[in-house]
């Protein structure tokens, strides 16, 4: 299975796993399961960790790097088919960051791992139980 984390889910598996149920902690840790991480999601969080808005464990670098390796994660990259669907979301919400995960989650048919209901509303089949 494919699963892509929310920006919550990747630091919470990185640096605290007890928030995550323990289903879906298990898929996480799961090798058969690629767990992919939006490009999107890195440059969010890049952008709050540079405004002291996101303290991280370590440098933001440092930090990316070991998360991506620890978890055994997998970068999805922003293409155009992604763009392209999410100006066609309803503004439920006005993130630009997870218009763009809903419409990476919509488009590559994969379930995105977040706490977060509003993605509820974008028809993204979301895991979080």
């Amino acid at each position: 299975m494919r699963l892509l984390l929310d920006a919550h889910t990747l630091i919470w598996a990185a640096d605290n796993p007890a928030k995550i149920p323990v289903t879906l902690l298990g898929w996480l840790q799961d090798p058969s399961h690629d767990r992919l991480v939006s490009s999107a999601t890195l440059w969010e969080m890049a952008i709050k960790s540079s405004l002291e808005k996101l303290p991280l464990s370590l440098p933001y670098r440092q930090w990316m790097e070991k998360a991506i390796a620890d978890l055994g994660l997998v970068v999805l990259p922003i293409t155009l088919d992604h763009v392209d669907q999410q100006t066609r979301l309803p503004w439920h919400h006005r993130d630009p960051f997870d218009r763009l995960l809903a419409a990476q989650a919509l488009v590559e048919g994969i379930p995105l791992i977040s706490a977060d209901a509003i993605f509820d509303q974008y028809g993204v089949q979301r895991l979080w139980k």
